[in-house]
């Protein structure tokens, strides 16, 4: 899961995910294309928004997306457009460039919709962006369990 900061929607992301999977066989993760928070918690509002639906979000601190992340993880998912492009920037294989997916293609696929940034609006933002990453997690999910 791949946002810009990896403080709102990539954390809230990795854990709706890894809610849905089975620890033992998935290993779920999230990271940003830019440093700007590395070893940070999620957004405050990220971690209410988590907590109110049965979700700790609170074990996770920031990363950068590194090109290794292709070789580490099967689906590369990104919220937004430019998130995308950024991580195709970094692959260097067309199998790398086959890991990376548009998160909400999930639920309309080829539509590349983008999961808004909530970070400056209020909380319904983020709770609109759980709503979101929910049911694309849960189609997800249901694919490859």
């Amino acid at each position: 899961m791949v946002c810009l900061g990896n403080i709102c929607r990539s954390p809230l992301a990795e854990g709706i995910l890894a809610s849905k999977l089975d620890p033992t066989k998935f290993e779920v993760d999230s990271a940003g294309t830019a440093g700007y928070h590395v070893g940070e918690l999620p957004d405050k509002r990220s971690m209410t928004t988590a907590k109110q639906h049965g979700l700790d979000i609170t074990y996770q601190r920031s990363r950068k997306f590194v090109r290794s992340d292709f070789q580490t993880f099967d689906y590369i998912f990104a919220m937004d457009r430019s998130n995308y492009d950024n991580i195709l920037a970094l692959a260097t294989t067309e199998q790398d460039r086959a890991k990376v997916h548009m998160i909400l293609n999930q639920i309309s696929p080829n539509s590349n919709a983008e999961v808004p940034d909530p970070y400056y609006g209020g909380d319904q933002g983020f709770e609109n962006v759980y709503q979101m990453l929910d049911e694309a997690c849960s189609i997800f999910a249901q694919k490859i369990s």
